[in-house]
């Protein structure tokens, strides 16, 4: 199985890095993990909406330019639906067993995404209706996915 993970901006957070290295190395396990990181749009404070959608569609472009052929594509959007640990393993497990192995997830910048990003995707997930730094919202990832992979193979994890 493998899993990528395209995220907008990079990280500069020690402890981000540290946890994303920790939860990388544990889902070494179960996955091919790949983490891609595109450069963000400096957006000033007050955006119009036209300008707002110009850096979307830019960060969507670096997005796309990264996404391979075939992949199940699931998007973290704040409209997406919710799901609970289990039901969010049930819906890897239903991918594998759809032969979909290659599955790619997309973090936006602090603007989000690009709609037409978000209507191209298979599946739009949100993490929380809580609001998170994009950069966190990695680490926050990677956790529930190895959460996912432990409810799967039937693995205790804490609760």
């Amino acid at each position: 199985m493998k899993i990528t993970v395209v995220a907008v901006g990079r990280l500069k957070e020690r402890f981000l890095k540290d946890g994303i290295a920790e939860y990388s190395k544990r889902l070494s396990r179960f996955c091919e993990l790949k983490l891609i990181e595109v450069q963000d749009e400096q957006a000033p404070d007050s955006l119009s909406g036209a300008q707002e959608g110009q850096i979307k569609r830019k960060e969507a472009d670096r997005i796309e330019s990264k996404l391979k052929e075939g992949t199940f594509l699931i998007v973290l959007d704040v409209k997406g639906m919710r799901k609970t640990s289990e039901e969010f393993a049930t819906t890897l497990q239903g991918c594998f067993n759809a032969g979909r192995s290659n599955i790619t997830f997309v973090i936006g910048g602090s603007l989000g995404l690009d709609t037409e990003l978000v209507r191209r995707a298979d599946l739009t997930i949100s993490l929380s209706d809580m609001t998170f730094p994009h950069q966190l919202t990695r680490l926050i990832l990677l956790e529930q996915l190895f959460r996912a992979f432990k409810i799967i193979h039937g693995e205790t994890y804490h609760k």
